[in-house]
């Protein structure tokens, strides 16, 4: 009998040593979710005293870390501060100790919240060209989100961040499928990720759900750049009640999207109004989209604010593609040597991480300089001005140029036009001829052009011209935007699956 009562309290024993190795909980408390919306309205020392009041007073509350990660990754993937990278990078490995020693792993949030801090770093890491551990990352949230899913099916926030890879993963060109196959064991497909997010979107209408703006921003770039809608994605960040005289980040989305839809103008508009003030981190992205806004409408202003960022900004993402941006400026203006001056900075600032650099840093190295005409059509169309555009380019003839590039530019550029005013058998005889002749140059605007054959034959529902169409886009080889445009024609033949 004394040694059953002596079996029994040593199990209470270990029951309660157990509970006591798991104090932590996981609850969103109001000052919680006060410090969540100064972290990701970039409010980034007020939610530090936030949290630091938050901790206080509820020491065991491990949503805290989640928090806290928000405000590193933010710090870290605007800044593009390598030491500070490295710094901050210890705080990861502190909070993922800390919740897997002290978390309820029966919490819906306990495997979340893991996931989550690791795929901000991975994101962060991809900054700093830490392209292996970033998938190792990655893969194991996956993993942790799957099991989550399984565990917990009707956990909403599951879907925030499966849905995005799903998405991601399904669209991956072939010939990157190794780095996935080889390092990770990620799958899904661009519809499970659309659906998922679409699950979500839908909870967030008729449940408090404090995710709810980053889900309408994350199903706004999936429409925009994996389903190729740009009215949806641009619907989609009118429709999440963003708030661009605030937040900085609201005003970076609503910016970023009006621009990719052809709507510098508005783009114009939105940047006017972001918050200034040391009440914000810095955010000198703005002035660069400022200045791609007001150069898209031929606005010469343009050159203050790429000064303004490449003056500014101590990090080295489209900082080549700024001084791009500048020469740009110089040559509308009939300044050559100025032209050449900012080419030489193009050439020597900045990394080529990211396609604008690259592309920034394959001009310069060229040493052709865009002909005038070319440059503004370029610019008005990007920037939603069409018939500006065309007007340029009819005051020219295809014949007026003499190298094969421009000759293919000229045609290439003509057909964008030709598709956004909807004169799309005009484009697509436009688009067979750059394809074509230019299907074995080192410029993309035939690879271009077959993708928008496909989005035209999409767009008609004629399935078997569209696949057919993505498939030859998938079959050239540019030096230029290679990736960008093959992972958009993956994006269409899964959408066509």
């Amino acid at each position: 009998m004394r040694s059953q009562n002596h079996l029994k309290l040593t199990f209470f024993f270990i029951v309660a040593m157990c509970q006591y190795c798991m104090a932590g909980h996981y609850f969103w408390t109001p000052m919680l979710e006060r410090a969540y919306l100064e972290a990701t309205s970039l409010q980034l020392e007020e939610a530090e005293k936030t949290l630091a009041l938050a901790e206080a007073a509820d020491p065991d509350n491990l949503m805290a870390l989640h928090v806290a990660n928000y405000v590193d990754f933010f710090r870290v993937y605007i800044n593009e501060d390598e030491d500070e990278f490295k710094r901050l990078e210890k705080n990861r490995d502190i909070r993922l100790k800390r919740i897997e020693k002290e978390g309820d792993p029966s919490s819906p949030w306990h495997k979340f919240l893991l996931a989550d801090i690791r795929l901000q770093w991975a994101l962060a890491r991809l900054k700093f060209e830490q392209f292996t551990t970033a998938y190792f990352e990655t893969n194991k949230a996956f993993k942790l989100l799957t099991s989550n899913v399984e565990a917990h099916p009707d956990f909403m926030p599951n879907y925030k961040d499966l849905g995005i890879l799903h998405a991601m993963v399904g669209t991956v060109p072939d010939n990157y499928r190794w780095a996935l196959d080889w390092f990770t064991s990620l799958e899904g497909t661009l519809k499970q990720g659309r659906e998922e997010l679409q699950r979500v979107i839908t909870y967030a209408k008729s449940n408090r759900f404090i995710y709810e703006q980053e889900i309408y921003i994350y199903y706004a770039y999936l429409q925009l750049h994996l389903i190729n809608d740009l009215e949806a994605a641009w619907d989609l960040v009118n429709e999440a009640s963003l708030d661009p005289e605030e937040n900085p980040l609201h005003c970076f989305v609503l910016a970023n999207v009006a621009m990719r839809t052809g709507r510098a103008d508005e783009a114009i508009r939105i940047l006017e109004k972001a918050p200034k003030g040391k009440r914000y981190h810095p955010f000198h992205y703005l002035e660069y989209l400022m200045g791609l806004a007001k150069l898209q409408s031929l606005d010469l202003s343009a050159e203050q604010h790429f000064l303004n960022y490449v003056n500014h900004f101590k990090g080295f993402n489209f900082v080549k593609d700024a001084y791009q941006k500048l020469a740009w400026c110089r040559l509308l203006k009939g300044d050559f040597a100025g032209y050449k001056s900012y080419l030489e900075l193009c050439r020597s600032k900045g990394k080529t991480i990211v396609g604008n650099d690259k592309s920034a840093l394959n001009e310069a190295n060229s040493g052709l300089i865009p002909a005038t005409e070319l440059l503004k059509a370029r610019l008005l169309f990007d920037g939603g001005h069409y018939q500006r555009a065309l007007e340029v380019l009819n005051a020219k003839n295809v014949n007026d140029y003499l190298s094969d590039r421009n000759r293919l530019e000229y045609l290439y550029r003509l057909a964008r036009i030709e598709q956004a005013l909807g004169k799309f058998e005009q484009a697509l005889l436009l688009y067979d001829t750059v394809i074509s002749e230019g299907k074995d140059a080192p410029w993309y605007f035939a690879c271009r052009a077959a993708l928008e054959k496909g989005h035209i034959y999409e767009q008609r529902r004629q399935k078997a011209l569209a696949v057919s169409a993505f498939e030859q886009c998938l079959s050239i080889d540019p030096d230029e935007h290679k990736t960008g445009l093959h992972q958009q024609a993956k994006a269409g033949l899964r959408r066509l699956q």
